[in-house]
């Protein structure tokens, strides 16, 4: 065989091989386009696996909000109204090769949680005392935000700094009250003082150009016109959550978290 065809049956084993490489897809270990435009554009918000962080745990079977791929790549590339997740800049092909790297996600085991639920419930309702500001199955107070699905929208990680450091992730995106966004993103403590000296405070409930309603720590809720006002205060970025760092033990938060994990909006 000449050399000439030594060169071409080469050419020819490196296409075939090229080929089936193509139709296999990535080698194992190897990072897929999908997987890179992820932790560039998503990993802040829902975990580098997809575990969940200050955005909803994606390593599920089951995206409440996004169940088919074309409700998935919809919510990638619109965002959700009244959330913090915004709308894509990313080009069709792009959001594609994300929505298949998340379903992918789906596919891996559930996150292995160190702790015992039924401790965390027993801790979270007595030594936590938590329901008198949330609630779960509608049971406990309105104070803080409802708690019924938090393990599919919160990862432990996320949920373990909420209880030692509140105020690391209060929700950054604050703007002016709005009636179809969610609780997260309206969040907003305020304090005000009354024409007849009266200090009160709590999380806002309802705002608009002339009036204010805000719900305080025994679930009273307050309204005022803001004419009635002296002072008017917003503590952006302020959490009124207790940390949990020295009252709860290490064993003790393993063992909150993986209540809260399990709560998933069964009852």
């Amino acid at each position: 065989m000449t050399p000439r065809n030594h060169l071409l049956q080469a050419i020819l084993i490196l296409g075939t091989l090229l080929v089936l490489r193509t139709e296999r897809g990535p080698s194992a270990g190897e990072i897929t386009p999908g997987e890179r435009l992820f932790q560039a554009h998503c990993a802040g918000c829902h975990g580098p696996k997809g575990e969940g962080g200050s955005g909803p745990t994606l390593a599920a079977p089951r995206l409440v909000r996004a169940p088919t791929e074309a409700s998935l790549i919809k919510v990638i590339s619109e965002g959700i109204p009244g959330t913090e997740m915004p709308r894509s800049r990313l080009d069709n092909e792009q959001i594609k090769q994300i929505a298949d790297f998340v379903r992918g996600l789906g596919q891996a085991p559930p996150e292995r949680v160190p702790g015992d639920p039924r401790r965390g419930k027993e801790l979270y309702l007595e030594k936590g005392a938590c329901a008198q500001c949330h609630a779960v199955n509608g049971r406990g107070g309105a104070y803080g935000p409802d708690l019924t699905e938090i393990g599919s929208l919160r990862g432990a990680r996320y949920l373990r700094v909420a209880l030692t450091d509140p105020e690391a992730d209060v929700p950054k995106s604050f703007s002016l009250f709005r009636g179809d966004a969610s609780i997260p993103e309206n969040f907003l403590l305020v304090r005000v003082v009354t024409k007849d000296g009266r200090r009160l405070g709590g999380a806002r409930v309802n705002e608009d150009t002339f009036s204010i309603q805000f719900r305080d720590h025994a679930n009273r809720v307050h309204s005022f016109f803001k004419s009635d006002l002296t002072e008017l205060h917003k503590d952006w970025g302020k959490s009124s959550m207790p940390s949990y760092r020295d009252i709860f033990s290490k064993e003790e938060l393993d063992d909150v978290v993986a209540f809260l994990v399990s709560l998933r909006g069964e009852k």
